[in-house]
């Protein structure tokens, strides 16, 4: 099933959000998916009440000890599965360059272990460009880019894209992606001048559904909750729901298997 890489090269965006969000929008339809934090802030896991202590038995015992992945899975608070991050991963950059080897490793080792059968997996990318988020798009067959509603954004987006191009000819193909707009105050016309720019610049590959500017969604980290575990019923996780279905309804997530 998918594999998304929920990036973007600017911070702020409402990545993690998403992240979790989204996984947690996925394990609500029964999807049971795998979220994998590799993002050294390590908030995703931390939200998730998944996260570690000892940097060994997160993301950077894979890294630095070649610790399989399944043994380094977690259940989160919602339910669903996850592998933390810790901040040590900030040293994986130094540690192992920029090699093929490195940045091959994370897809290897979710072949190898078979974790991508009948399950997708959402992985938190930290916004620096480095081993870390490269070793995402690297693994991942498509890409999630949140864009919040305000100028620099834009800049963000092109940003991103510039990279994505950038490694079609490493990957040999071009990574499906969507570009979905957060924070998102219908009161503001800036809002809706980046939607009509965004729309006219990607066409089809930005998300008609916009996550709109909501308390509960930035409540929720604070009560260790997703959106729909803190506020089912607020506009954000109505809005995540709707995401998902709209990633579901055009293919970019498959449907689940009936059982």
């Amino acid at each position: 099933m998918a594999k998304i890489a929920v990036f973007n090269q600017k911070g702020g965006v409402g990545k993690t959000t998403t992240s979790l969000n989204v996984s947690a929008a996925l394990s609500r339809r029964g999807y049971n998916p795998l979220s994998i934090d590799l993002d050294p802030q390590a908030h995703l896991s931390y939200i998730c009440g998944a996260a570690v202590e000892r940097a060994d038995e997160s993301m950077f015992g894979f890294y630095h000890q070649s610790k399989p992945l399944t043994q380094l899975i977690r259940a989160s608070s919602g339910g669903w599965l996850v592998i933390p991050a810790h901040v040590e991963l900030s040293k994986v950059d130094t540690q192992f360059g920029k090699g093929a080897n490195v940045l091959n490793r994370l897809n290897h080792g979710i072949v190898r272990e078979n974790l991508n059968t009948g399950r997708p997996i959402v992985i938190d990318c930290c916004p620096m460009l480095g081993v870390l988020s490269l070793s995402a798009i690297f693994a991942a067959d498509r890409v999630l880019i949140p864009v919040s509603a305000d100028y620099l954004a834009l800049k963000g987006v092109q940003q991103s894209e510039r990279t994505l191009k950038a490694l079609e000819h490493v990957l040999k193909k071009r990574v499906a992606r969507r570009y979905v707009i957060t924070r998102f105050d219908t009161r503001r016309k800036l809002s809706h001048r980046i939607f009509r720019e965004l729309l006219e610049r990607y066409g089809d590959e930005i998300c008609h559904t916009r996550i709109s500017e909501n308390v509960a969604l930035a409540e929720s980290p604070a009560e260790q909750k997703d959106v729909f575990a803190h506020a089912p019923d607020s506009a954000g996780a109505r809005s995540y729901d709707e995401l998902v279905e709209e990633l579901v309804r055009s293919g970019f997530i498959e449907p689940r298997p009936a059982a």
